[in-house]
């Protein structure tokens, strides 16, 4: 039985101050598209009030618990607003559209006149959004998917790069209406008709279609997709791009906005390129992935020593596989993922805290734990509702709150809408 850890037992009202003399080191923990609707599947639950969350439960109880606007009203409801926001940035004053942002992970530089793209290898068969993933294609095989299309179809104006499992960077010279354009992005319309409506339009969408129309034809005759067909597995009919964005100009550092040297972990480009962006420090951490077969354990074990080395005040871990069963639809495959974080990486976390709490001169320790944005079942796709935060640790007093859940974070009364990044300013608040 877990129980009630208390760092400073002279805890006075919320917000309180810790000890003048004491050091913090901090954790974030991103549940990406963890926020849900209830479900009639799950008794009229949402998938965290059904998961088995023992950690993050014992920590919503004994901690600071709210919700918080992620996405400002008018902005799309995508991780590269919502997830610069957790990292204490408002998306507005601070935007940089996604595609430039996985173009920064990919060391991609971009010049005045670029705008840079994310682009899906995808399925569509018989009108019908197959798959946004291509079948959950490898990096290996979309790797020499895009290597061949590049080949066939790099230009003056078109330049393809190969990025990891079915996400790729197109970048486009000379063009800059493209910012422009209107998408749908690929994810959205799952297992729905593609029709002229999400197909890109507006300012240089035409372009666009030509490039998408060349690549069609081009995968016909692709010997990987043959391959994948006599696998069993489903071939890349189509590119699909969308999320544009140029380069970013006068971000400030992590550590000269907060004083704090960062270290992050994840499996998807866009927070490697936040990381770029910002000054943050990106952990290559093997086995971590966007799915189930994840290793929730080798991220919280990466993160853990970055803090206790020292090479870190503050560690962000960000999992990536409740957003895709989200997109996927499916229910207990996004209560797997939620489960493996409570158990994996939330115990291990409390762990430390553990040990911190009984070393006298040792640093405090909190950890912030929340979603970036909504991805109900129902809908399989980004909602902008207000995501539940826990903050928990040393100088947290209670809130209210007596589980993780939307539900409870709601019940607290602390909203921060729409300034949702000052969620940042109450994990670091002395």
């Amino acid at each position: 039985m877990i129980t009630a850890l208390t760092l400073n037992p002279n805890h006075q009202a919320y917000p309180t101050k810790t000890k003048d003399d004491r050091t913090m080191k901090y954790a974030i923990v991103i549940l990406d598209g963890a926020g849900d609707w209830k479900l009639p599947q799950l008794q009229d639950q949402t998938t965290l009030e059904a998961a088995a969350t023992t950690i993050l439960d014992m920590m919503a109880s004994q901690g600071i618990s709210g919700v918080a606007r992620t996405v400002p009203a008018g902005m799309e409801v995508s991780s590269n607003a919502a997830c610069t926001s957790i990292l204490g940035y408002d998306p507005c004053a601070n935007f940089v559209g996604r595609g430039a942002i996985e173009a920064a992970a990919q060391g991609i530089t971009l010049a005045e006149d670029e705008v840079a793209m994310r682009f899906n290898t995808l399925t569509i068969q018989d009108g019908v959004m197959a798959s946004y993933s291509g079948d959950n294609i490898s990096t290996e095989d979309s790797t020499a998917i895009v290597t061949r299309l590049a080949q066939l179809l790099n230009d003056d104006t078109f330049t393809l790069y190969p990025g990891k499992n079915y996400r790729h960077i197109l970048v486009v010279k000379g063009h800059p209406e493209i910012l422009d354009f209107s998408y749908t992005p690929p994810h959205d319309i799952s297992d729905q008709p593609v029709t002229d409506k999400e197909l890109p339009t507006g300012k240089g969408a035409e372009l666009l279609w030509h490039l998408m129309q060349a690549a069609h034809e081009a995968l016909k005759d692709c010997p990987t997709n043959k391959a994948r067909i006599n696998k069993g597995s489903l071939p890349v009919t189509d590119i699909w791009p969308f999320w544009p964005g140029a380069a970013p100009r006068n971000l400030t550092p992590f550590k000269e906005a907060h004083g704090l040297q960062a270290t992050m972990t994840s499996s998807v480009d866009l927070l490697r390129g936040l990381a770029v962006l910002f000054g943050i420090n990106f952990m290559e951490v093997e086995g971590v992935t966007d799915g189930l077969d994840n290793d929730y354990g080798a991220q919280a074990i990466a993160a853990i020593e970055a803090l206790e080395n020292d090479e870190a005040d503050l560690a962000l871990i960000h999992v990536e596989a409740p957003d895709e069963m989200g997109h996927q639809g499916d229910i207990e495959g996004k209560l797997r993922a939620i489960e493996s974080i409570d158990r994996e990486i939330m115990t291990r976390l409390f762990s430390l805290a553990k040990r911190l709490s009984k070393e006298a001169d040792g640093p405090g320790f909190r950890i912030l734990a929340m979603p970036d944005h909504f991805t109900p079942i129902e809908t399989r796709t980004h909602e902008d509702d207000p995501v539940p935060f826990l903050i928990w640790g040393d100088g947290i007093e209670p809130n209210g709150a007596s589980a993780y859940s939307e539900d409870e974070c709601v019940s607290t009364g602390l909203t921060l809408d729409p300034k949702g990044y000052e969620v940042m300013d109450l994990l670091l608040k002395k």
